[in-house]
């Protein structure tokens, strides 16, 4: 259909249902042409310690099955005594490029922090789940001004805002001058004109491609291709901006706020 690069950044293992989303996952990549998927596994908004194993090592399986394909997040809760020992290990042992953060605690949360302060020593991205609802909000789930206070505080993390904050017109705003925060648009849940919206406030550097699979892969795409950009612009996010991304090497700098 189109002759594309593609990197999905932002893709599950589900707790419960490992063998149903790998298959899933590796089907979309074989069907779609996909080049590489970044995959972190979830399960209940606080999940305890032995959950966390293992989904972590679910995903570092995946990885070690599939090294050209699938690349992977260490899943953690901050609050958990042994969160430090959990990061370092996914990292260091279990060859995950990045850091997954979902609802169990505020990302702008103190005990957050030293986690923080390693990532950055890793030089690898930190994936928010970030979400703005009218109704059904998680008591502890990161919107867009939880990333912002985040990301001004640790200038130096790469920092990925899923969901485009789940609204784009809450979470977009609130990190528009935080140069270190990137976005993607994954869930299905966007019309066009809200692509094309944070397109024009945060730029094509700072949008990265994601789906949410197991979900819908398609619609996400279409978004993509669909956007009142250039091709250059689209490449930049389907796989250019990822690539600098999740490149060790690609430091930034700046003072603490």
């Amino acid at each position: 259909m189109y002759n594309l690069t593609v990197i999905d950044i932002h893709t599950h293992l589900w707790h419960g249902y490992y063998e149903q989303n790998k298959t899933a996952l590796l089907q979309a990549i074989e069907r779609y042409g996909i080049s590489r998927i970044y995959v972190s596994a979830l399960g209940g908004y606080q999940p305890d310690p032995d959950t966390v194993t293992v989904l972590n090592s679910q995903v570092a399986q995946f990885h070690r099955e599939h090294p050209d394909t699938v690349s992977g997040y260490v899943y953690l809760s901050p609050e958990h005594p042994n969160a430090m020992d959990v990061l370092r290990r996914g990292i260091e042992d279990q060859g995950m490029d990045g850091v997954k953060l979902w609802v169990s605690t505020f990302c702008d949360d103190p005990c957050v922090f030293p986690l923080v302060e390693k990532i950055i020593g890793y030089g690898v991205p930190l994936l928010l789940h970030s979400f703005h609802k009218a109704l059904g909000q998680i008591p502890t789930e990161t919107v867009g001004k939880n990333v912002a206070n985040l990301a001004r505080r640790y200038p130096e993390c790469k920092i990925i805002m899923a969901h485009l904050g789940g609204n784009c017109y809450n979470g977009v705003p609130a990190i528009r001058d935080c140069s270190n925060v990137w976005c993607d648009y994954c869930g299905s849940i966007f019309r066009g004109d809200e692509l094309d919206y944070a397109l024009e406030y945060l730029g094509a550097d700072r949008i990265l491609y994601g789906t949410d699979m197991p979900g819908s892969y398609v619609v996400n795409l279409g978004q993509a291709l669909d956007a009142h950009i250039t091709a250059d612009y689209r490449d930049k996010i389907l796989y250019q901006n990822a690539l600098k991304l999740f490149d060790r090497d690609f430091r930034i700098g700046g003072d603490r706020k």
